[in-house]
């Protein structure tokens, strides 16, 4: 578990005092894939630095696995920086030391035995599948083959806790999702606690279960990512969600429609699980005596949920689009008049 509690940093630079983290209080719990997301300056990566104490806090506590570190002596804090691994956007590989070697480096900083060195080296380069590049060269590899040299040397001690430091954002979209989908097998068949930020959505959207947004030093709004999806309450959180599912009306869509204004009303309904947004459409025009027009949707699926966004268009008499209205609501969707 990692627990932030009030922290702060205040950096000097240039003779003005910049406030990187203003109060940020979070809790990661055990077995956590807990996203921060936030745009440039946001705090993000001040934040996920002092979880190892490469940035040590002004003010406030970090607490991992109930030891706040900003109280441990050196000695005590090195034997915690065991249990946390990290991994770098620009993977921070030695270009001068083989594959083997790179991930062989903490266990031989460790002064950790050659065979069991061997053993675990080749264990990890299998699960990251990289057994036939054991003897090469950082700049013999592709950008998510030296990332994954990056994961196995992070995995090297044995670490309880995995920080990634934009760990994706430097590769391309298919290479991401394989990177993504090698981070899920270390969460579950290694039981690693994953603090990653990120400012791609995408990369939430995909991977983690809990996620904090963070704007300006501080942490905006903060939960379950499908609670996020389907209801972000701060500017900042909607904008990214609109990153990836887009929830308004196309231009070209609301001028035609603006064209042909007469006995209508325009709903916007947000579902998610079985509520299948389908279904209502489907239901409304069998129900009630009006034209039922789909002028935008957008249903993907969020981590094996279905989740989704219609907005339509009622036509017919305000009496049976009131009727109608009141059975979208009953439906256990979100719902709003947007014309």
């Amino acid at each position: 578990m990692i627990e932030f509690l009030q922290v702060g940093k205040t950096f000097e630079s240039g003779g003005k005092r910049i406030n990187a983290l203003k109060g940020v209080t979070l809790t990661v719990e055990k077995g956590d894939i807990f996203g921060v997301i936030g745009f440039s300056g946001a705090g993000k990566s001040t934040l996920l630095r002092t979880v190892n104490l490469l940035e040590r806090p002004t003010s406030g506590s970090v607490i991992v696995d109930g030891k706040d570190l900003t109280a441990l002596s050196v000695h005590e804090l090195r034997s915690v920086k065991k249990n946390i691994g990290m991994i770098f956007q620009q993977f921070n590989l030695l270009e001068s030391k083989t594959v083997f070697e790179n991930v062989a480096m903490p266990l031989l900083l460790s002064q950790t035995p050659k065979k069991i060195v061997q053993e675990r080296v080749e264990e990890l380069l299998s699960f990251v599948g990289l057994t036939e590049k054991a003897r090469s060269f950082p700049d013999e590899l592709s950008g998510g083959q030296k990332q994954r040299v990056g994961i196995a040397r992070a995995l090297a001690t044995n670490p309880s806790i995995l920080l990634s430091d934009e760990a994706t954002s430097a590769l391309d979209p298919q290479t991401t999702e394989s990177i993504l989908q090698l981070l899920k097998r270390v969460n579950k068949e290694y039981n690693i606690t994953i603090l990653m930020i990120t400012h791609e959505m995408n990369v939430i959207k995909e991977i983690c279960n809990r996620v904090a947004v963070m704007d300006q030093g501080t942490v905006v709004e903060q939960g379950n990512v499908l609670e996020l999806f389907a209801s972000p309450q701060t500017e900042t959180a909607r904008n990214f969600v609109k990153s990836v599912i887009r929830d308004d009306i196309p231009p070209s869509v609301y001028q035609a429609l603006e064209a042909k204004r007469g006995k209508s009303r325009i709903y916007q309904i947000h579902f998610v699980g079985e509520n299948s947004g389908q279904q209502i459409v489907s239901q409304l025009a069998k129900r009630f005596q009006m034209e039922v027009n789909v002028l935008f949707g957008n249903i993907t699926e969020l981590q094996g949920v279905p989740f989704g966004n219609l907005i339509v268009e009622l036509r017919g008499t305000e009496a049976d689009i009131a009727r109608a209205y009141q059975y979208i609501r009953q439906q256990n969707v979100s719902v709003k008049e947007i014309s």
